[in-house]
């Protein structure tokens, strides 16, 4: 499956992708989920909604009882979730070019789970930014609560979806202000979501290729094939640490091209855009507004 929310911010309902991933956006379909499914949410990822969702939907989309998705706002494929972890350095040639080693250990930090957006809706400039940047992200979104897993397959079984993620960050915030990686990460709309959430049984995940384009320029290009940490050693890492919850989100981290590591640095500025896609998980695009 792949799992959507549609509606404006505050007003989203429960959808399931119903046309094949690659159909052109103005001809895809959605099968609705209002009637079955409150939200997509800590509570329903807890109770094995999963399972109970997919037959619906497959008898949903064989009876063609499904609608054109046109225009309509999409937001981000979960509800807002318990924590957003995210993973640093976690390709070689990022952290190269960041100018810092790989590191032995995967290397995690906080982001603020309000940054969470839709995947189309506008980027907000913070006040006093001077160095916004991009990443492209394989997110993984985590289907049970759980901790101490003693393998891998537990942390498979763990695992509800997988999303495309920007996890969008300031620099000078993050790098120039002391303390922790959190205050370049945290500002409103830093984390566009989406646009589905799709099953572990749509993807190869660990050959997924990705790319972001700023301005219609490319800037990034890669794919899941050269992480460090796969998502599978990720969830069992995280796992030793704190107690993860259904629906949290966990960013593993960006291939090379971010402005950072541009020569000269590069940054986002107001009017900007951005073009994001990874495969089987659809795209996004982000326009970057002026503060509030």
């Amino acid at each position: 499956m792949r799992l959507m929310r549609i509606g404006e911010p505050g007003h989203e309902t429960p959808a399931a992708l119903a046309s094949h991933p690659d159909t052109p956006a103005d001809e895809r379909s959605y099968v609705d989920l209002a009637d079955v499914v409150d939200e997509f949410d800590e509570r329903w990822f807890g109770s094995g909604g999963l399972d109970h969702l997919a037959p619906i939907v497959a008898e949903r989309i064989a009876a063609g009882t499904v609608h054109p998705l046109r225009d309509q706002r999409i937001g981000a494929p979960i509800a807002r979730p318990h924590q957003i972890i995210c993973i640093g350095l976690n390709y070689s040639d990022h952290a190269a070019e960041s100018g810092m080693p790989v590191p032995d250990e995967p290397i995690l930090f906080t982001k603020s789970p309000n940054t969470m957006v839709g995947p189309n809706d506008n980027v907000i400039m913070p006040r006093g930014a001077t160095k916004l940047d991009w990443e492209v992200e394989l997110g993984i979104v985590i289907g049970r609560r759980t901790s101490y897993l003693k393998s891998r397959e537990q942390a498979a079984d763990a695992i509800a979806g997988y999303v495309l993620v920007n996890d969008v960050s300031e620099r000078a915030f993050q790098l120039e202000r002391g303390g922790q990686w959190l205050k370049g990460k945290s500002a409103e709309t830093f984390n566009p979501t989406g646009p589905w959430l799709a099953t572990p049984d749509e993807l190869e995940v660990m050959n997924l290729g990705m790319s972001l384009d700023v301005n219609d320029e490319r800037r990034q290009t890669g794919s899941t094939s050269t992480m460090v940490f796969d998502p599978l050693t990720i969830v069992h890492y995280v796992s030793q640490f704190m107690v993860l919850e259904p629906g949290d989100l966990i960013n593993t981290g960006t291939p090379p091209g971010v402005g950072l590591g541009m020569t000269p640095p590069t940054y986002l500025q107001i009017g900007d855009t951005m073009r994001l896609s990874i495969d089987g998980l659809g795209t996004q695009h982000q326009r970057v507004v002026a503060p509030r």
